[in-house]
């Protein structure tokens, strides 16, 4: 089985994935991109690598029974997404502790109201395959538990159950 841990920079996708017990195998789509180099560029403005997708998908197509790391990995191949969310003043405050560019907080922030991630995911994979889960206020352990309900099955696939726009 291929699953996408996906969602905005600051949703918590590595803590989660740092938790999850066993399973499939983690593998971070931005390690892999800079051992496969195929960083594309490098944005100055929003201090970010630009990764080649095309050259991902190549890199990661022999992989099996992994969970993929990154705001990237609905992109890929994969038999479920798990979608992270969460509420865009939280995640300012998130990606400012981190210390990210003030445009890059701006842009995550947006584009967490506007649920581009999880539209891109149901784009690609259809909401038969996507979970969509709100880290706002919940607990790491728990997240980690939802994660693992949708990976086992457990959990029916939902979509569209979390609203933002009023942020913007």
């Amino acid at each position: 089985m291929r699953v996408a841990l996906t969602g905005t920079p600051g949703t918590g996708k590595s803590t989660v994935a740092s938790q999850l017990g066993d399973g499939p195998e983690i593998i971070t789509l931005e390690e892999v991109a800079i051992e496969a180099e195929i960083v594309a560029e490098r944005d100055a403005v929003r201090n970010t690598d630009i990764i080649d997708i095309d050259a991902l998908r190549e890199a990661t197509a022999d992989l099996d029974d992994i969970l993929i790391d990154s705001h990237l990995s609905h992109h890929l191949p994969v038999d479920l997404v798990v979608v992270l969310r969460c509420e865009p003043t939280v995640l300012e405050g998130r990606l400012r502790t981190r210390g990210m560019a003030e445009r890059s907080i701006i842009e995550n922030a947006q584009s967490e109201a506007l649920d581009l991630i999880l539209a891109e995911a149901v784009a690609h994979h259809g909401r038969e395959a996507v979970y969509e889960i709100d880290t706002t206020e919940q607990t790491i352990d728990a997240v980690v538990e939802e994660v693992q309900a949708a990976i086992e099955g457990e959990l029916e696939p939902r979509a569209g159950i979390v609203d933002f726009t009023g942020y913007l």
